[in-house]
């Protein structure tokens, strides 16, 4: 069964956020076949450790807005990958260097991506890997 209406409307209104942060290589990936925990993930990069602080926070207060608060958030006392799970998805910002070690896109490719609005991917720097 394919991620729900209420996780496609986070995963939209994450991945904007991230963009208007200028965060890199936003993607999402509709992992509800594979997961019983959580509908989607959304992955996206930061060029430093600043950067993803003010990416996370920009997400929590968009997804605050529809009326979303996470229930579990790790990693930020690092601020090099943060999780934000907010059961229906799971948002990871990492740090440009973790997003190419740990390589989530290799893990997830089997599922099928959730497309995202072109005020999202227009910007973007470089491909997903």
């Amino acid at each position: 069964m394919p991620a729900d209406e209420r996780a496609v409307e986070l995963v939209e209104a994450a991945a904007s956020a991230a963009a208007d942060k200028l965060a890199d290589r936003i993607i999402a990936f509709d992992v509800s076949d594979q997961l019983v925990i959580t509908d989607a993930f959304v992955l996206c990069s930061a060029h430093n450790d600043r950067q993803v602080k003010a990416i996370v926070d920009a997400i929590e207060e968009r997804l605050r807005g529809l009326d979303a608060k996470p229930v579990r958030r790790e990693g930020e006392r690092e601020g090099r990958w943060v999780l934000m799970d907010y059961d229906d998805i799971v948002v990871h910002v990492q740090h440009e260097e973790e997003r190419e070690f740990y390589t989530l896109e290799r893990l997830w490719r089997d599922c099928p991506m959730i497309p995202l609005p072109e005020s999202v991917t227009s910007g973007q720097r470089g491909p997903a890997s």
